[in-house]
C-alpha cells in the first residue's frame, strides 16, 4: 500500500516556534502579568503625586478612590462632577485633565508586556496578533470596571456666613461613568498596542503590512522618541528645581502627575503654536510661575514665545531646544528608512508624523476645568467660591507650524543620514540580495 494513506495532515502544518508556542500556551498569564504590571505602576504614580501634592489628608478616607479617578483620567475616562446644597443652593462643576505621567508610565509598561512574547519573530499572523492583544483587552476591560466602580467619593463644602444663615452645607462628589470609561480605556489601549507594533522595529507584523514599515515605522520610532526626550530633560529640570530652590513636595507632584503636559506644552509653544488659557479663582494648577503669570486674570490670555517672553526672555531657548531635537529625530527617522528613501519622502514623512504628534499633544494636554456655586438659582457667588481654569490650543495654526517644522527638519536629517548604512532595512535588504532566479 502507498504511505502516503498514512501521512497526517498535522504533519504539514508549520512546527511552531518557542515563542509562538508561549503566546499559545502562556497567553492568559502572560496577559494578566501584562495588565496587572500596567495597572499597578498607574496607580503607584498616581498616589505617590497625589500624595505630594497633599491629598493623602483628604477626609473620609477618599484617598484611594481619588486615586482611582487619577488612574481613569489617566486612560481617557471620564469623571462626573456634582453637587448642591439642599434646597437652596446648587454647584457647578466640571473637569476635564488627563495625568499624562501616569498615563505615560502605563503606556510604557503594557507595551512591553504585550511586545515581550512576540520578540525574534519576523511575519506574525493577524490572528495571532488578535488573539494576544484580545487576551490584554479582556483582562483589561475588567479592570476598567473596577477603577471606575471605586472612583466615586462625596466632600462637604462649608458654606460661611452663607450655610449659618440657612443652616446648611454644600458638598460636591465625583463619579466615574462607567460606560465611556470602558469605551475610552479601550480605545486608549488599541492605542498602546498599535503603537507598540509601529515603533518596535523587532515586533512581527502580518505579511500584507511589511510594505508599510518602511515608511510608517521609522517616523513613529522617531516621534515616540522625541516625546521622551522632552520628558527626560523635563524630568532633569525638575530634579535640579527640586534640589536647588527647596520645593521638593510641589515638584514632585508634578513630575508625578503631569510632566508631560508641562514639557509637550513647551514643544508646541517652541514650534510657535499658541494656546489660549485663564486661571481664576482660588484654584489653579501646578505650573511654573511664568505660565501662572500669563494666564491668570479675568480675561482670557494668550500662551506663546512672544507672551512668554515678556516675562521671562529664556522662553526663546525653546525654539533652539526644538531645532536640535527635531533635527535629531528627522536624523533617525532618515537612519532607519531604507537606502532608496528619496529627501523629498523623508520631509514628507516628517512633516505627516510631526503633524500627527501635534494633534495628539494638543487633544491630550488642554485642560478645562470650573467651580461654582448657586444660591436660590440666582447667581454664582464666585469669589472664594468659584473659579476656571482652562488651557486649549489653537490647532490649525498649531498644524501648520508643525508641517513647517517637519518638511524641513525631514530634507535636513535626510541629508545628514545620506553616509549612514541603512542596516535592518527592508528595502535595502531586499535589492543586496544577489538574483538567484
Amino acid at each position: 500500500m502507498l504511505s502516503v494513506a498514512r501521512v497526517n495532515p498535522q504533519t504539514l502544518r508549520p512546527r511552531q516556534t518557542a515563542p509562538e508556542r508561549a503566546v499559545a500556551r502562556h497567553g492568559w498569564p502572560q496577559a494578566l502579568a501584562t495588565v496587572l504590571a500596567g495597572v499597578i505602576s498607574m496607580i503607584v504614580v498616581a498616589a505617590l503625586g497625589l500624595w505630594a501634592a497633599g491629598a493623602g489628608d483628604l477626609p473620609d478616607n477618599a484617598f484611594p478612590r481619588v486615586v482611582a479617578a487619577t488612574v481613569v483620567t489617566a486612560v481617557g475616562g471620564t469623571i462626573e462632577l456634582s453637587g448642591g446644597a439642599g434646597g437652596i443652593a446648587e454647584t457647578q462643576a466640571g473637569l476635564t485633565v488627563v495625568p499624562l505621567s501616569v498615563t505615560l508610565v502605563g503606556a510604557l509598561v503594557i507595551a512591553a508586556g504585550f511586545l515581550r512574547p512576540l520578540r525574534h519573530r519576523a511575519v506574525a499572523g493577524a490572528p495571532e496578533l488578535a488573539g494576544w492583544a484580545a487576551r490584554i483587552a479582556a483582562l483589561w476591560l475588567a479592570a476598567l470596571i473596577g477603577l471606575a466602580l471605586a472612583a466615586r467619593q462625596t466632600f462637604a463644602i462649608p458654606l460661611g456666613d452663607v450655610g449659618d444663615f440657612f443652616g446648611t452645607t454644600a458638598d460636591v462628589g465625583f463619579e466615574a461613568a462607567v460606560m465611556p470609561t470602558v469605551f475610552f480605556g479601550l480605545l486608549w489601549l488599541a492605542g498602546v498596542l498599535v503603537l507598540a507594533l509601529l515603533v518596535s522595529r523587532g515586533a512581527p507584523l502580518p505579511a500584507r503590512l511589511l510594505r508599510f514599515q518602511e515608511s510608517v515605522r521609522p517616523a513613529a520610532y522617531a516621534m515616540v522618541g522625541l516625546l521622551l526626550a522632552y520628558v527626560g530633560l523635563g524630568l532633569v529640570i525638575g530634579l535640579v528645581v527640586a534640589l536647588t530652590r527647596g520645593q521638593a513636595a510641589e515638584t514632585a507632584a508634578v513630575i508625578l502627575l503631569g510632566l508631560p503636559n508641562l514639557v509637550w506644552l513647551a514643544f508646541t509653544i517652541g514650534l510657535g503654536a499658541t494656546w489660549d488659557g485663564q486661571v481664576e479663582g482660588p484654584f489653579g494648577l501646578p505650573m511654573p510661575k511664568v505660565l501662572d503669570e500669563v494666564v491668570r486674570g479675568p480675561d482670557i490670555s494668550t500662551l506663546n514665545l512672544g507672551s512668554l517672553a515678556e516675562y521671562d526672555g529664556r522662553v526663546w531657548w525653546l525654539v533652539a531646544v526644538n531645532a536640535v531635537l527635531l533635527l535629531f529625530a528627522a536624523f533617525v527617522m532618515a537612519a532607519r528608512s531604507p537606502a532608496g528613501v528619496r529627501l523629498w519622502q523623508h520631509a514628507v514623512h516628517m512633516a505627516a508624523a510631526l503633524a500627527l504628534t501635534v494633534l495628539t499633544v494638543c487633544l491630550v494636554a488642554r485642560i478645562s476645568a470650573h467651580y461654582g456655586l448657586s444660591v436660590l438659582g440666582i447667581g454664582d457667588l464666585g469669589g472664594d467660591l468659584g473659579g476656571e481654569v482652562f488651557l486649549r490650543p489653537q490647532l490649525w495654526s498649531a498644524l501648520g507650524l508643525a508641517l513647517l517644522w517637519g518638511l524641513v527638519t525631514g530634507f535636513l536629517g535626510g541629508v545628514l543620514a545620506k553616509g549612514v548604512r541603512r542596516r535592518g532595512a527592508v528595502g535595502a535588504q531586499a535589492e543586496s540580495r544577489p538574483d538567484r532566479g
